[in-house]
């Protein structure tokens, strides 16, 4: 027999005993008897979830949701309003297991505000563009929606959150019909990525020159000095300098091919 069937088949007793349950939940708000109706109903969930299988999410996160779901039910349910319970409760639970896919499509969890203003600028535009005749500007956006320009540009802008394009999506560039992808049109080289290489090798090499020749580098490459700069500070002549310097740069060329 099926939980359907059961459903179906349940006795007047069992729809009093119910009946009693959620008047007395209704009074006392006691947790133990919402258990009581959450394990007489937690069918509801369970057939429910087996129809969204294979949407994208595991079973038991559906479940979870669902079982959210029936909760929210049984806090809001009116008895005296003469509904049957399962027919109240499924569309709260069908509600919330969409609301989870919803949300769930938004690779950047926007606010639900960004979300719902988001679907509602969208619809303004289909419905301006037929009564204008032309595109609608973020002003008339903002004046039919009855919100602020901000607000529609926000929504806007957040709205990329929910179809982000790939970095691999290419274009087409009309003048040579070449294609370019969108990481060549975004992307920048970090200049800093060189620079770490370059000073890692510059503190390795100038580990290996004696001080006279790490005096010549920092005069003559760092402070820009002249050579004869130089050899007026360390006492020696022009032509000595020179002959260093060359010595120097042939050292980090032998460094810089190891």
């Amino acid at each position: 027999m099926t939980k359907e069937t059961m459903v179906k088949g349940k006795t007047s007793q069992e729809k009093i005993d119910i009946n009693k349950l959620f008047e007395e939940y209704a009074k006392t708000k006691d947790i133990n008897i919402r258990n009581q109706l959450i394990e007489k109903f937690i069918y509801i969930p369970e057939i429910l979830s087996k129809k969204y299988i294979n949407k994208g999410t595991d079973y038991e996160d559906i479940f979870q949701v669902a079982s959210m779901g029936l909760i929210f039910a049984i806090e809001r349910f009116d008895l005296s309003r003469g509904f049957e319970f399962a027919s109240f409760a499924t569309p709260t639970i069908i509600g919330e297991i969409k609301k989870h896919f919803r949300d769930k499509e938004w690779l950047i969890r926007a606010p639900r505000r960004i979300q719902n203003l988001s679907k509602k600028i969208n619809i303004a535009k289909v419905e301006l563009q037929q009564k204008l005749l032309k595109t609608p500007t973020i002003k008339d956006i903002a004046e039919y929606l009855n919100v602020t320009t901000e607000e529609v540009i926000e929504a806007m802008e957040g709205s990329y959150a929910y179809s982000p394009k790939s970095l691999d999506m290419t274009y087409k560039v009309h003048s040579d019909d070449k294609e370019l992808s969108l990481i060549d049109m975004i992307g920048e080289t970090d200049k800093n990525i060189e620079g770490i290489d370059n000073k890692d090798f510059l503190l390795k090499t100038m580990d290996k020159l004696n001080e006279t020749e790490k005096i010549i580098v920092k005069d003559r490459f760092y402070n820009m000095k002249t050579q004869s700069e130089i050899a007026n500070k360390l006492g020696v002549s022009q032509m000595t300098i020179s002959r260093l310097e060359k010595k120097i740069i042939a050292k980090f060329k032998k460094e810089l091919y190891k």
